[in-house]
């Protein structure tokens, strides 16, 4: 009764019990409108798609910015390490995928299987990364157009337009911003891009690459690979193949890694594709691969054209075309670029509005956002809204602010979706149970017995329970929070290698062991028997090792990253706060069947009370008699 007041009056009873049942609260899968997706997409066409979303500004800007600024011709490891990451976050999104045979996000994913409040976080992210994403896309549409003007719109906003505030960009970028108002009022109108589009437009992209790695071949030289010291300019590292040390291969991978983002959307389009089983992780590992090699062949090719401390930031391939004198080239890189950072835009924009959506129509954001146009027939005011986010972003940020804010955002997300994959898998697992104490075998998991026992499973228990279930979570969250103290030991070897001690190795190894026993630990824990689609091979220890990467990469990110990252945190737990934990549709049904519970059990109490004390003794004779037994 205390606890139906308190949904009545719109003040949650915040005990401990009843705030965690709060936050954990699942969405139910049958809630879940039916779709009406047609099963049409073959493994080549959902590789196609993960290509297209991918393959955009990483490609065509980020080869030489990191190899400038981070790492010098060692980028090609940056980019391999990356890849590494993101194929085994690739294999937790696609297991998410199987658990939940809905079209969808991980948003949705983890809402069913986890609980709202971490639904919230990942949906806040992924919010994050579509956004920045997208700003990122069209920031580089932008420089690109701007280099087949000379420069000539950057060089009139800076004098006319200046932004002389540490942090934000030099001037505003108007062009950026119009391009992505556009672009979202053609996506709020019901624009759609079909299969076939995509798959131009990706062809288109993967020429383009080949064309600049083909070309490119004529000019490459050894030479830039091993400049010395004394001809490299100052500020540029100690030359050679790894100027900038392990330190700047480390973080310039934590940069390369947004060039893998977008490959998600594979895993979202599993409803609708011919056989998911296959056609999934084929397509996330096929894609990916693809994807690594264009990096790849690009980052080699223009770091033995042009020395890395000579490349353009901005616009590296037009650059170094225009440097050798190959004109036709210059234009054509350009030009072809500028086709597929169109598609990877709209890629890059289409699934914001229906995160948003979804969040909206599920109480967790506010409802405007989720309002259907009665003329257009899909979230106007949500699509447009997020567009002048994504707009103001790409406006006053520069493209690496933006790249960084997008690779913490998208680390924490695949963080939770592996830390997901290891909950789910060993979480209780009630048919097998019931099944086997309906067959009168012998069962009792939740003897207890001592804390050592129970953490390596000596008992040999089989079928998981709350108990082995709850061993999971804790071991994962301890997992986790030791990844940062790991971390933190490690990036000494690769800041400072050549003065690492005999103390700093020990200090090493012993931080290390507490992760391979948690792992251990989890690893004997029984699994649940739920048969799934597809499953991450190698569980606990592809997902934890997952886990460390994201991790490792994220407090390699500068400082000012993630003070901008509190703040996106912040207002969305002050919206989570102050308007979702109480606009929430669970959070409502549960209010109604609480009070229907309770009206029911109310009145039939007073009908019990007036039929004993009251005028009307053969009304109380009938509710007595429907309340006995049928034996009576």
């Amino acid at each position: 009764m205390d606890e139906l007041s308190d949904f009545i009056s719109g003040m949650p009873n915040w005990s401990v019990t009843n705030v965690f049942r709060v936050l954990t609260r699942r969405k139910p899968l049958e809630d879940s409108s039916e779709s009406k997706l047609a099963k049409v997409l073959s493994a080549f066409d959902l590789t196609a798609l993960g290509i297209g979303s991918t393959l955009g500004v990483g490609v065509y800007v980020l080869a030489g910015e990191v190899s400038k600024s981070h790492a010098g011709p060692a980028v090609v490891i940056s980019f391999l390490i990356a890849a590494v990451a993101s194929i085994f976050a690739g294999l937790c999104y696609a297991e998410f995928g199987a658990r939940v045979p809905k079209a969808g996000s991980a948003y949705i994913y983890s809402y069913v299987t986890i609980g709202e409040f971490i639904a919230f976080l990942i949906g806040w992210n992924l919010i994050l990364e579509y956004a920045i994403g997208s700003a990122s896309v069209v920031k580089g549409l932008s420089t690109y157009l701007d280099s087949l003007c000379g420069y000539a719109m950057r060089d009139f906003l800076a004098e006319h337009l200046p932004i002389n505030i540490q942090g934000l960009s030099a001037y505003p970028d108007l062009f950026a911003f119009i391009v992505t108002i556009v672009f979202s009022w053609a996506i709020a109108a019901g624009a759609k891009e079909s299969t076939r589009v995509n798959n131009v437009f990706t062809m288109l992209n993967l020429g383009v690459v080949l064309f600049v790695i083909i070309a490119g071949l004529f000019k490459v030289s050894i030479s830039n690979w091993t400049i010395p010291k004394s001809e490299v300019p100052e500020g540029y590292g100690d030359g050679g193949f790894m100027p900038y040390g392990v330190s700047g291969i480390i973080k310039g991978a934590a940069v390369c890694f947004y060039g893998f983002i977008g490959f998600d959307c594979i895993a979202t389009a599993g409803e609708e594709a011919k056989n998911p089983k296959k056609s999934i992780p084929f397509a996330v590992i096929v894609s990916l691969a693809m994807i690594f090699l264009a990096y790849f062949g690009v980052s080699t090719v223009l770091t033995m054209m042009l020395p890395y401390f000579s490349q353009d930031e901005s616009a590296p391939l037009p650059h170094v075309f225009r440097i050798y004198g190959w004109h036709v080239a210059e234009y054509v890189v350009t030009i072809g670029a500028m086709f597929g950072l169109c598609a990877s835009l709209m890629g890059a924009m289409f699934p914001l509005p229906r995160i948003v959506f979804a969040m909206s129509n599920d109480g967790l954001l506010f409802k405007f956002l989720g309002e259907i146009s009665t003329k257009y027939k899909t979230p106007f005011k949500g699509t447009m809204i997020t567009g002048l986010l994504t707009g103001i972003l790409a406006a006053i940020f520069n493209l690496s602010q933006l790249v960084n804010m997008m690779s913490i955002g998208t680390l924490l997300a695949y963080s939770m979706v592996a830390s997901c994959v290891l909950i789910l898998r060993y979480d209780v697992d009630e048919r097998r149970e019931s099944r086997i104490m309906s067959n009168g075998l012998s069962h009792t998991p939740e003897q207890p017995c001592a804390l050592w026992r129970r953490l390596f499973n000596l008992n040999r228990q089989t079928v998981a329970n709350k108990q082995s279930s709850r061993v999971v979570t804790v071991l994962v969250t301890l997992f986790s929070a030791w990844c940062l103290v790991f971390s933190q030991i490690l990036t000494k070897f690769e800041e400072d290698l050549e003065h690492v001690t005999h103390f700093d190795v020990l200090l090493l190894i012993v931080a290390g062991i507490p992760l391979v026993v948690m792992l251990y630990m989890i690893h004997r824990q029984p699994t649940s028997g739920v048969q799934l689609s597809f499953k991450v091979p190698l569980v606990p220890w592809l997902p934890g090792i997952s886990i460390l990467i994201n991790i490792y990469l994220m407090i390699k990110l500068d400082i000012l990253t993630w003070v901008r990252f509190a703040i996106w945190i912040s207002i969305g737990l002050a919206i989570f706060l102050a308007y979702g934990i109480r606009h929430s549709r669970l959070r409502q049904r549960e209010q109604r069947n609480s009070s229907i519970t309770m009206l029911s059990v109310s009145s039939e109490t007073a009908l019990l009370q007036r039929a004993k004390y009251g005028d009307s003794p053969s009304l109380g004779n009938d509710i007595q008699l429907k309340f006995l037994p049928s034996s009576a």
